[in-house]
């Protein structure tokens, strides 16, 4: 069932000493702040660069370290060839888990859903612009995926022109998912880009409650917005209430 919401280092294995951890805990209704302050450090599983400023941002005010899996870009690359995006968040989640056995492993898998085009790109928003979108690997630049959907929206009005960003976390250990949570951000597709501070569909995904694109917000304030904060604070709620933070 899916629920519906520091410094990026490599994880060494080794818990950095309380002194150097950040002090400040952030507040999270549901969520216990002395589990917070004795949580490890979270391993992700990925190499976007952009998704992990996203998710520094969003577990900065919580005091929460980011790391990335060790050795992640040598390890054979998960085929996101799923149907959907929590097949896809699940796959990679239980595939990279096996690689640190007795650590929880956190994937996401994202995208973009716009209503005018039928939910699409969809789980093909990162290859949207690919030669075979379908196929799970071979990501197209984000440049070549904004211009195809300028293209597909041409036509279409500014009142049509609706959609939400979608993420799925899911949470694994030892190659079984754990823990599926789901975070949405809803908003409009612009007909030209603005801000230089994103990535992917960022420059022309406008938020209306912030009167800016994705992609003219810091990562912090931007995690209180997107996708992928909502996401990351429902598995923080999560983790607090039902892992064992002293072992995960």
């Amino acid at each position: 069932m899916v629920e519906e919401t520091k410094p990026v280092a490599e994880y060494s294995g080794v818990t950095p000493p309380e002194s150097s951890r950040q002090s400040k805990v952030g507040h999270l209704v549901g969520l216990p702040v002395a589990c917070l302050r004795t949580m490890k450090r979270i391993l992700i599983a990925t190499t976007n660069p952009g998704k992990l400023r996203d998710f520094r941002g969003a577990a900065e005010s919580f005091g929460v370290e980011i790391a990335s899996l060790p050795n992640l870009a040598g390890l054979p690359e998960v085929a996101e060839d799923g149907p959907t995006f929590e097949a896809n968040a699940r796959k990679k989640a239980e595939a990279y888990s096996r690689y640190v056995p007795g650590e929880m492993v956190i994937a996401d898998d994202s995208g973009l859903e716009v209503d005018a085009l039928g939910g699409a790109p969809g789980v093909h928003s990162a290859r949207y612009a690919a030669e075979a979108p379908l196929s799970g690997s071979g990501n197209a630049t984000d440049e070549a995926n904004n211009a195809r959907l300028l293209r597909e929206l041409k036509d279409v009005s500014p009142l049509r022109r609706t959609g939400r960003f979608v993420c799925l976390i899911a949470a694994a250990r030892g190659g079984r998912t754990l823990h599926v949570v789901r975070g949405e951000a809803e908003g409009t597709i612009l007909d030209a880009p603005r801000g230089q501070l994103g990535f992917g569909y960022d420059p022309l995904f406008y938020c209306p409650s912030m009167g800016k694109t994705f992609a003219e917000l810091p990562p912090e304030e931007k995690a209180r917005y997107s996708h992928r904060g909502a996401a990351f604070r429902k598995f923080l709620v999560w983790y607090s209430r039902e892992a064992d933070c002293d072992h995960a």
